[in-house]
């Protein structure tokens, strides 16, 4: 009987050694999985504000250097894609050359153009652009003859970025006010 008993006993702790062993698996195994998971989510989230920041950086950065070096052939498909569309309210200008050709008013336009980014930020692949422009209004801009005055003008950007480089901009800024500064308008 003395042997039932130590082999019923020995079995009950096998058992209890079982459960706790198996309720022990599991809660380690729940909780690698949430760290491991969790660190899967924090390495997606830094490349995704490391890819971000490198693209707010990349664009303040060939933007001032397109005006302040008067550098039109910046843009090309290293920093914008080939498709790249710039929306504006009279209609899409599509295509890198044709992208060129918009931006280039702004050149030909105010010859002592100086432009400023005041703030960028964004999220995913979208960056908002908070700028300045200044300059005299000395050549054709759009078509409109030069008229000597001096511009101070500041707007927004929206940009969509595809593959580290830009596919969309959509600019806001007061035409009113630009229009008025360069004597267009009373």
């Amino acid at each position: 009987m003395s042997v039932f008993i130590s082999c019923c006993v020995n079995k009950t702790k096998t058992m209890k050694h079982i459960k706790f062993y198996m309720a022990l698996a599991t809660i380690t195994a729940t909780i690698l999985g949430c760290t491991t998971q969790e660190q899967i989510q924090c390495e997606e989230l830094f490349q995704t504000k490391v890819e971000l920041e490198k693209n707010v950086e990349m664009y303040a950065a060939v933007w001032e250097r397109v005006v302040d070096e008067r550098n039109i052939s910046l843009i090309d498909t290293l920093f914008f894609d080939p498709n790249a569309t710039v929306i504006t309210s009279n209609g899409n200008v599509e295509g890198i050359d044709a992208f060129k050709d918009f931006y280039s008013n702004y050149l030909t336009g105010f010859s002592d153009a100086e432009f400023k980014v005041i703030d960028a930020f964004g999220q995913g692949d979208r960056i908002v652009k908070h700028w300045q422009f200044k300059g005299t209004h000395d050549g054709e801009f759009f078509g409109i003859p030069a008229t000597n005055k001096k511009v101070d003008l500041k707007g927004t950007t929206l940009v969509t970025m595809k593959n580290g480089r830009v596919m969309y901009e959509e600019d806001y800024f007061d035409n009113y006010s630009l229009l008025k500064q360069i004597g267009m308008l009373q």
